[in-house]
């Protein structure tokens, strides 16, 4: 199993309507299975702040954080995921694209 199929699968846990877990290893240095964007768009998130939600996803995770080297996250509730329906984009990282950009998979909760 990926380390992207890892994460997808532990924060399936948030039971969320929407996940999407982007391997953005290709736009860094530090080689593959590295660097992740996760969106999670999740009821659990309701009348959190932005740090909690943040935290829950930390939480969730657990040890699996140790496993590579960072994580953008990008947390929503229903609602407000309805009223913007797509997540910024990522910067490229200075010393990114090393590798060939890696395909993404697209999860619906």
């Amino acid at each position: 199993m990926t380390m992207q199929q890892r994460i997808e699968s532990t924060l399936g846990l948030l039971q969320p309507e929407h996940l999407q877990v982007l391997d953005e290893s290709h736009m860094h240095s530090r080689g593959l299975q590295t660097h992740f964007k996760a969106v999670v768009v999740s009821q659990q998130f309701e009348g959190l702040s932005r740090v909690k939600r943040h935290q829950k996803v930390y939480g969730t995770l657990g040890e699996l954080m140790g496993e590579f080297h960072a994580l953008a996250l990008h947390t929503y509730t229903p609602q407000e995921w309805a009223q913007i329906d797509a997540a910024p984009a990522s910067p490229t990282c200075a010393g990114g694209e090393k590798q060939p950009q890696a395909a993404s998979r697209k999860l619906q909760g």
